[in-house]
């Protein structure tokens, strides 16, 4: 995939996350007032690692990093059938996970 591909690719899934859900909550938001990074900074950072379009994302307390991450299901815009759990520690911004999930998603 070119860099103009990945970059149109990461945009139509910001436009569409943007467009789709403004006014709904994510889970977790209670513990947003722990976080330093926002969701919104999450998202960038989970979408420049695994481009595509969020289908689903949490704020959840886990172990590893800070203890305190945002969790995005990304969906392959090629291959709706592929999915990404992408984890941003809500605190530094680091991705502390990217993997395809399995059959089983949490």
């Amino acid at each position: 995939m070119t860099f103009f591909e990945k970059s149109l690719v990461t945009l139509l899934g910001l436009a569409f996350y943007a467009g789709g859900t403004c006014a709904q909550a994510y889970t977790g938001e209670k513990l947003a007032v722990d976080a330093k990074i926002s969701i919104e900074q999450a998202q960038a950072i989970a979408l420049k690692a695994q481009p595509g379009i969020i289908a689903d994302e949490e704020l959840e307390q886990e172990p590893g990093g800070s203890g305190l991450r945002y969790s995005f299901d990304i969906k392959n815009i090629k291959d709706n059938k592929v999915t990404h759990e992408v984890g941003v520690d809500a605190k530094t911004g680091k991705v502390l996970e990217n993997k395809k999930e399995g059959k089983n998603p949490d």
